[in-house]
């Protein structure tokens, strides 16, 4: 299981740090982040690989979004800095086990187990 939390109102430039927390050890689960927005499909944002070695983000938040993880609380955070009115949406964090060790991936479609989302909403 997996649990995306930390969302939050806030205003434009601002910064927020999700959580998704997860209850197996991070080295058995690549992690992906993900949001969909009113309307829109569910966008691939970040990925970080199993054994924490490869990171992906897509160009949306490439230089305003960092992904990290803390393994001993099996737990992988995003900051997200610089936060634009366009971030508004529910992120949600994935996992997959099967693949190597370095597979990341922001294609929704190669993660097996989704969490509940949580809502981020950028507004003045």
């Amino acid at each position: 299981q997996l649990q995306a939390s930390g969302g939050g109102l806030v205003q434009p430039g601002g910064s927020l740090t999700l959580s998704c927390a997860v209850s197996e050890p991070l080295n058995y689960n690549a992690i992906g982040w993900f949001r969909q927005a009113p309307g829109k499909e569910r966008e691939g944002l970040s990925c970080i690989s199993r054994d924490g070695r490869k990171i992906m983000y897509e160009g949306s938040v490439k230089g305003r979004f960092t992904v990290s993880r803390d393994t001993d609380k099996k737990t992988v955070y995003l900051q997200m800095h610089n936060l634009k009115v366009e971030d508004t949406a529910i992120y949600y964090c994935a996992r997959r086990t099967a693949g190597g060790s370095t597979f990341c991936s922001t294609r929704a479609h190669m993660f097996v187990e989704w969490g509940q989302g949580t809502q981020v909403t950028v507004s003045s």
